[in-house]
Parts: C-alpha cells; sequence; structure tokens
C-alpha cells in the first residue's frame, strides 16, 4: 500500500512550480502504477498553452473556474467544480483560470517528477 498526505507533498521538492501554476505529485511513475496522481493549482488570471504530445491527461476540476480551449477544433468549454476534461488526442490547448483552480490530474505514461514544460507545451518523455 501506497500512503500519501498532501500536506508533506507542498512545499517539498514534489511541489514543483511554473508560471501561471504549481503541481503537487502524489504519485510518480516510481510508484509503479502505470499513471502519475497530481493535485495542481493554475492560478488566477492565468493563460497555459498546452500540448502534451507524449502523454494522455485526465482532469477533473475540485476548485475554481476557468476555460479549455481545443486549438484544433476552435472550441472553448467552461471548467467549474465537478467538470472532468481528458485529453484524449494530445490535444493542444489553452487553459485559462478566472479563478485559482484545483485540478486534480492523472498522467499516463506516468510522469517520473523531472519534467518540465517545453517552449510548445509539452512534457518530454522522461526514460528511467
Amino acid at each position: 500500500m501506497i500512503l500519501v498526505k498532501l500536506d508533506d507533498v507542498a512545499g517539498s521538492d514534489l511541489d514543483v512550480h511554473g508560471e501561471g501554476w504549481n503541481s503537487r505529485r502524489l504519485l510518480l511513475k516510481d510508484a509503479k502504477m502505470g499513471f502519475s496522481l497530481h493535485d495542481t493549482l493554475i492560478h488566477e488570471g492565468a493563460e497555459l498553452h498546452l500540448h502534451y504530445k507524449n502523454h494522455l491527461e485526465a482532469v477533473y476540476c475540485i476548485e475554481g473556474t476557468g476555460s479549455i480551449e481545443d486549438l484544433a477544433k476552435g472550441e472553448t468549454h467552461p471548467i467549474a467544480p465537478g467538470t472532468v476534461y481528458a485529453l484524449d488526442q494530445h490535444d493542444e490547448h489553452i487553459l485559462r483560470a478566472q479563478t485559482q483552480m484545483r485540478m486534480v490530474c492523472v498522467f499516463n505514461p506516468p510522469v517520473t517528477g523531472k519534467e518540465t514544460h517545453g517552449p510548445d507545451g509539452s512534457y518530454e518523455l522522461v526514460e528511467d
């Protein structure tokens, strides 16, 4: 059994920050679960252009409001608590936070914890 507490991750080296966001990485590749699990904050006013070319991501909003723009389809969808979106086609998107949003994120393949967003908004595929 694996037991992780957010209080132990927040402020540690597993609390990864970028412009407009921070990701508290709860489960990583080394947990051998087949996915990684993150508690992510998108800061109020952030506009993040993201494109996970090497990972699939599912996101569940538990706090805050914003929107996600699907750049391929030119569609924008509201995000509020209770909303799930899944980037099942490596969808290039823009995430906008009207208020701070708290998101529970799952990545497949799992991230190692060493990834940072590249200039194109993607994570590299980091091998052990």
